[in-house]
C-alpha cells in the first residue's frame, strides 16, 4: 500500500526503457515519494527490465497507475509541473526544481492533489503534453548538452521535494468550495475548442493546430475552483443561445 504521506504524483510520460522506470522508482523512493503513474510505456507493462532496475524499491512498480493518455493520468489533479530542460514557446510559470517542489509543497498543505510530468527518454515531452501542465519546472543545465536522463531528472526533484518539505511549516490557503480537477478543466477547454470550432474561430485553417495548442495553454495557466469552471460553461452555454436567437 502506499504511505499515507501528503505528495504530488510522478508521471513517467511514454517513458521508452524499463530500465529507466526501474531507476526512476528506486529515485523516487529515496526520498520517500510513491505515487508513480506510467503513460503508454514503449516496451509495455509489467517489465522486467523495470522490476530488475528497481531492487528494493520494487513495490513502487506493483502499485503503479497505469494510463492511456497524459489527461488521464492527470485527470484528479488540481495543479501540474512539466519537467524540460528548454523552455517552450508556451507562455507559463517557469520554476527552478528547487523554486517548484517548494511551491508544490505549499499547493499539497492547501489542499491541492499535484502531479509532476516527466518527458520520454529520447526528445522529451510534446507541446500537447506541456500545454496541460500548470507551470514548467526547468532545470537550469549546460546549454550545449541539455539531456538529462529519466531517472536523475526524477532524482533531482525527487531531492527538491524531500529539501523542501524536510523543515518545512504547513501554509493553508482560503478557499470556497473545490479546486477544479485537470478533468473538469479538460472537459471545460473541450467545450470552448468544439463551441470555438463550430463558430469558425480557428481560421486560416493551417493556424488551427497551433491555435488550439495555445487555448489549452491558457487554460491550465488558470487555477480554478470548480465554481469557476461551472461559471465559464454557464457563459459559453448563454452566448450560444443569445446567438441562436438572432
Amino acid at each position: 500500500m502506499p504511505t499515507d504521506t501528503k505528495q504530488p504524483a510522478f508521471v513517467l510520460i511514454r517513458p521508452q526503457m524499463g530500465e529507466n522506470i526501474g531507476a526512476a522508482a528506486r529515485a523516487m523512493w529515496n526520498f520517500g515519494l510513491d505515487r508513480m503513474r506510467i503513460v503508454a510505456p514503449r516496451d509495455g507493462w509489467p517489465n522486467q527490465k523495470a522490476v530488475a532496475m528497481a531492487s528494493g524499491a520494487g513495490r513502487l512498480l506493483d502499485e503503479a497507475t497505469l494510463c492511456d493518455s497524459t489527461p488521464d493520468a492527470i485527470g484528479d489533479c488540481d495543479y501540474v509541473y512539466a519537467t524540460t530542460a528548454r523552455p517552450r514557446e508556451l507562455t507559463k510559470p517557469v520554476f527552478t526544481p528547487e523554486a517548484g517542489m517548494a511551491d508544490a509543497r505549499d499547493r499539497i498543505a492547501a489542499g491541492q492533489r499535484v502531479a509532476v510530468l516527466f518527458g520520454p527518454e529520447r526528445a522529451g515531452m510534446e507541446n500537447d503534453d506541456i500545454a496541460r501542465a500548470n507551470a514548467i519546472i526547468s532545470v537550469p543545465v549546460n546549454h550545449r548538452f541539455a539531456s538529462l536522463n529519466l531517472a536523475q531528472c526524477v532524482l533531482l526533484t525527487g531531492y527538491e521535494w524531500q529539501k523542501a518539505t524536510a523543515a518545512s511549516v504547513p501554509m493553508r490557503t482560503q478557499l470556497q468550495g473545490d479546486w477544479a480537477t485537470q478533468i473538469e478543466m479538460e472537459k471545460l477547454a473541450e467545450n470552448y475548442e468544439s463551441t470555438l470550432d463550430r463558430a469558425g474561430f480557428f481560421f486560416p485553417d493551417h493556424k488551427a493546430a497551433n491555435m488550439k495548442v495555445n487555448l489549452r495553454n491558457l487554460w491550465s495557466r488558470m487555477t480554478l475552483t470548480r465554481a469557476d469552471v461551472q461559471m465559464l460553461h454557464g457563459i459559453m452555454r448563454q452566448m450560444v443561445r443569445w446567438k441562436d436567437k438572432d
